[in-house]
């Protein structure tokens, strides 16, 4: 009886501890305000952890001059954001960075006056490494999650083209030093896992999708008054926006497409002068950056969403998109083909491609209302695998030291090129 009853209460004491709210310490090199990826990632998971019960704390930069501990409210709900003195990177349009010669100080100085149950980094860069190495002094779990690529950093690097591949190599290896200090290490998407892998010598990460509130996007099935292709997320090189507009001047005139280009950046006047040289300027609006509901808007009144870039580890961008019911039509490059299923709710290009693209692009535009309508429904049916939900438990579980299994949202083999 004795036993059974400590067995009772062992069990009982199990459940007490994978029931209690954590303390989350969560570490960005860059958070909102800062608009991309990784940024929105971090700012939805703080803010989903929150819901959820936990304190979640953020690390990051300072987004200007004022640094220091305050709280701070995202996605309707109160974090404490501890902001770093930062610097600003000015190849960069927005870029800021913490000081790494103090990170490793910060870090210390946050994590004993925070005493989290956990970190979790979202970049290797400079953040990442400092809690890292002084979670990993105290015995503090550490899960690192990867949304960088180095590649997209050279064009802003100021790095002659003769040493990009050193540098690039370089870069990989401080991952590989970084993440190597996590208990877990996670990135979006199974391709993106064996990228990592591939190039760190880790083993063993977990594909875990960024995930999106599905919810707050809805569908619009009205018939469409219009071809509006569009484009949302950085202005800069890697999102190849150039191979866009050129390929709108292949498009038939009668159907007089037109493009929205959603988001700022630095190569923002660059595309401006193309579009004129290009002879489509009456036909291409720049937004720059736009609210969430102006986003949902943006969604509605578009036929189509064009993703060019070829450095995508997941996109949250396209399954934005997929969740307002938007056929995509996406560079058949790093993640996006989990996202885009050729024929299905949208169709792949050759990276680059300006003929290709047209071409796909007029097979939506072109796409009787039933095929177009069924472009539509696979979108907002294959972003079900993606709910935010989902990602959430996932990551409750990692912070608590249990095993997982990564949550299936993509049907496509992976290979990756030698």
């Amino acid at each position: 009886m004795s036993d059974t009853h400590g067995a009772t209460s062992a069990n009982a004491a199990d459940r007490a501890a994978s029931e209690r709210p954590l303390r989350i310490l969560i570490g960005a090199d860059t958070f909102a305000p800062d608009v991309n990826g990784a940024a929105r990632f971090a700012e939805r998971l703080a803010a989903g952890l929150v819901e959820r019960g936990h304190e979640v704390h953020v690390v990051a930069p300072a987004a200007n001059r004022k640094h220091g501990t305050w709280a701070e409210v995202h996605e309707g709900q109160e974090i404490t954001a501890h902001r770093l003195r930062s610097w600003r990177w000015y190849p960069h349009d927005w870029l800021r960075f913490a000081l790494p010669w103090r990170i490793k100080q910060n870090s210390a100085r946050i994590i004993d006056a925070v005493k989290p149950d956990v970190v979790h980094f979202q970049s290797h860069i400079i953040v990442g490494r400092g809690l890292s190495v002084e979670a990993a002094k105290r015995g503090i779990r550490i899960v690192g999650t990867n949304h960088f690529m180095p590649e997209n950093m050279l064009e802003f690097t100021l790095l002659p083209k003769a040493w990009q591949e050193w540098a690039v190599g370089l870069a990989w290896k401080a991952a590989g030093r970084t993440f190597g200090r996590a208990e877990a290490v996670t990135t979006p998407t199974l391709k993106a896992a064996q990228f990592l892998e591939k190039h760190t010598g880790l083993a063993g990460v977990h594909a875990i999708s960024c995930g999106i509130d599905a919810h707050k996007y809805s569908p619009n099935w009205e018939p469409r008054t219009e071809n509006r292709i569009i484009f949302v997320g950085r202005v800069t090189g890697e999102k190849q926006i150039d191979v866009l507009l050129r390929a709108v001047t292949l498009l038939p005139a009668e159907l007089d497409a037109k493009v929205e280009i959603v988001g700022g950046g630095d190569q923002k006047r660059n595309l401006e002068n193309l579009a004129t040289e290009l002879g489509i300027a009456d036909r291409v609006t720049f937004t720059g950056y736009v609210t969430d509901e102006e986003l949902r808007e943006a969604y509605h009144r578009a036929s189509v969403l064009a993703m060019p870039s070829i450095a995508e580890l997941q996109s949250i961008v396209t399954m934005e998109a997929m969740a307002s019911a938007l056929p995509v039509v996406a560079a058949n490059a790093m993640a996006l083909p989990h996202l885009v299923h050729d024929g299905e709710n949208g169709y792949l290009f050759e990276p680059g491609n300006s003929e290709d693209l047209a071409a796909k692009l007029r097979t939506v535009l072109e796409a009787s209302p039933e095929e177009y309508n069924a472009l539509k429904a696979a979108s907002a049916k294959f972003i079900k695998a993606h709910d935010i939900t989902r990602t959430l438990d996932t990551f409750e579980s990692l912070y608590r030291g249990e095993r997982v299994t990564d949550p299936v949202t993509e049907s496509m083999p992976v290979i990756l090129p030698d």
